[in-house]
């Protein structure tokens, strides 16, 4: 059998499904496995037909691609996988959509999809969340579940045995109103000056586009580094998400040593474990987070557990390393069947 050699033809969007694919390939080529990206500009997902068709290179014997990349792309002759990042169709999420994004998912994405899903060799979603969903909108079975995988040896905790005064919460994610960045005022005016809040830009630079009182401040956007110097600097992660396809900020956090404040809602209960690695509230109640916020900074023992637990936690369940190795062991199986075939 031969080995298994990667190709990852991707839309190159600013989201999460970029940073999976960068991460994952430079994981497999530190395994040793053979794998590069072809980026393929932001039209090819809404104009595909204006893009040129790139060759796979000659030495790839696997393509894994987003299940959104229109099937003009894809190789067929390769054994493939499509990994499914998040659900768009989910019912839960319709609420957060805007008119032209209800009729872009359902008139163009599905339909992508659904050729994707039916002809590609396996299917892998991030989460259980995303592979139960996509499961029932499309009919499909037989999704693999591998979680997305975090660089422990690059996330690292700060080097600290006690909290900030005040205490020092963080916000890092997109502006929008799915994300729950609508309660992040209400929950920190209610928590008042013993409470600071340091949040991100989103990927467009926008932010702030809700009310805040002053004991919230702005660091921009983040570089890499900056992100996990910031991560390691605060005290614990306020992720008020209404809805996650995994949670990847979640993780990162985690990695650094922060507790998780979040919604117990979606795919964040596969990430944080309730009150060990972090505490999960009812969704959209921002007196929830308040009181959890509250829990967390009025005990000493809790907060150095819970940092210890959090980092325990995306060692085990959650390092890139052991996600390489399941997505290799799967290019494997991918590699047998197509040689089985000839």
């Amino acid at each position: 059998m031969k080995t298994p050699a990667v190709w990852f033809p991707a839309v190159r969007a600013r989201s999460g499904a970029d940073v999976f694919t960068e991460r994952l390939c430079s994981a497999l080529k530190s395994a040793g496995i053979r794998a590069e990206i072809t980026w393929l500009p932001l039209r090819a997902e809404y104009a595909p037909w204006t893009v040129l068709v790139p060759s796979p290179p000659d030495w790839a014997n696997i393509v894994h691609i987003n299940s959104w990349l229109h099937p003009r792309f894809v190789p067929w002759h390769l054994a493939s996988i499509a990994t499914v990042h998040h659900c768009v169709h989910d019912p839960d999420l319709e609420p957060f959509k805007t008119p032209l994004q209800k009729l872009y998912h359902r008139y163009w994405i599905r339909g992508i999809e659904a050729s994707i899903l039916k002809h590609v060799t396996m299917v892998t979603a991030v989460s259980r969340y995303s592979s139960r969903r996509t499961q029932k909108v499309f009919d499909c079975t037989n999704i693999e579940v591998i979680h997305n995988g975090i660089d422990t040896t690059i996330f690292l905790p700060g080097q600290r045995d006690r909290p900030h005064q005040p205490f020092r919460l963080l916000y890092v994610g997109n502006w929008l109103e799915r994300k729950g960045v609508d309660l992040l005022g209400p929950i920190m005016q209610t928590l008042g000056s013993g409470f600071e809040l340091h949040y991100t830009a989103d990927r467009s630079g926008r932010h702030q586009r809700y009310s805040l009182p002053s004991n919230c401040h702005c660091q921009g956007r983040l570089s890499k580094e900056g992100l996990i110097e910031t991560y390691q600097k605060a005290d614990a992660l306020l992720f008020p998400s209404r809805l996650e396809g995994f949670g990847l900020v979640v993780a990162e956090a985690m990695a650094c040593a922060l507790p998780v404040i979040a919604g117990y809602n979606s795919a964040l209960p596969e990430v944080v474990a309730n009150g060990v690695s972090g505490l999960l509230c009812t969704p959209h109640q921002a007196t929830a987070f308040v009181e959890a916020c509250r829990a967390l900074a009025s005990d000493l023992d809790l907060w150095r557990k819970m940092r210890n637990s959090a980092r325990q936690r995306v060692v085990t369940h959650f390092n890139e390393q052991q996600q390489s190795w399941k997505y290799i062991e799967m290019y494997k199986v991918l590699q047998a069947k197509q040689d089985s075939s000839l």
